[in-house]
């Protein structure tokens, strides 16, 4: 476990979550990075997950305490092995905001789909959420508060081909969601998902830079390309509205949303 501690002359400032800590799965890049540096602003300590070494995570570490005045920690796990989750609980210890933002996914037409490739799909974007909260829930139950975000997709609320794996996880992650909101709705405790469109990550950036080069097409005229059929704004989201959504549900204003799939994805649900 790598752990980074935050500079005294920024630790001191009172932010809505300052001494709360949050594991955010999948966070050394991307929405999950996006969704901890919000945490963060708000003065929350974070658990950084990945599957990177400590030593390619620490530049991040270092960085966020460096600039939000937050300590921060970095544990590897493979999440499609339960062990491996239980083991990373075990060395976390308090997580007061959980937000499971790791995920996989598959691309092809369900008859040519490896049937490992279905179990990995479950495993990781799904059973690992249910894992992670149960490890979880204890310990916010005792505390008397919590904050659990389930990062669905677009692909929870609507269908899609070539992906039927992380189509059926990303909407069973919808339907964790309401069971967990009602199992703590007499509590402090809420649970919500949220349903990001075509978000911009590394991955959706080496896409568009993929068809650039095959179709020898400007940034412009690549990225219309490949957001035809989704965002109807035809933006691409940024990550950091993502981010400053997971902000708002776990703050005050967030104490009777739960149960709830906010979607986030320039009004593809809408179409």
């Amino acid at each position: 476990m790598l752990s980074v501690t935050p500079s005294p002359a920024v630790a001191g400032a009172a932010r809505p979550l300052s001494g709360r800590i949050a594991l955010v799965t999948g966070s050394t890049g991307g929405i999950g990075l996006a969704v901890a540096e919000a945490l963060a602003a708000q003065g929350c300590d974070l658990i950084l997950h990945g599957l990177a070494e400590p030593g390619e995570a620490a530049p991040i570490l270092r960085e966020l305490a460096g600039r939000q005045g937050i300590a921060v920690r970095y544990q590897a796990a493979e999440l499609a092995e339960p062990r491996a989750i239980a083991e990373m609980m075990a060395r976390a210890g308090r997580v007061d905001i959980l937000v499971n933002n790791a995920a996989i996914r598959h691309f092809g037409p369900i008859e040519e789909m490896a049937p490992e490739d279905w179990d990995m799909d479950l495993a990781v974007n799904l059973s690992a959420a249910f894992h992670l909260i149960r490890l979880s829930l204890p310990g916010m139950r005792q505390r008397g508060w919590g904050r659990i975000i389930n990062m669905s997709s677009i692909y929870g609320l609507v269908g899609g081909t070539d992906r039927v794996g992380y189509v059926t996880t990303k909407t069973a992650l919808i339907g964790l969601t309401r069971a967990v909101a009602l199992e703590t709705a007499q509590t402090e405790i809420t649970c919500n998902a949220i349903c990001a469109g075509t978000t911009l990550t590394p991955n959706i950036d080496a896409r568009i830079q993929a068809l650039m080069a095959m179709h020898g097409l400007d940034r412009a005229a690549a990225t219309a390309r490949f957001m035809d059929g989704k965002n109807p704004s035809g933006r691409i989201v940024e990550a950091s509205a993502i981010g400053a959504m997971a902000a708002f549900l776990c703050g005050e204003a967030g104490r009777d949303i739960t149960g709830t799939a906010w979607p986030v994805d320039g009004g593809w649900s809408a179409a």
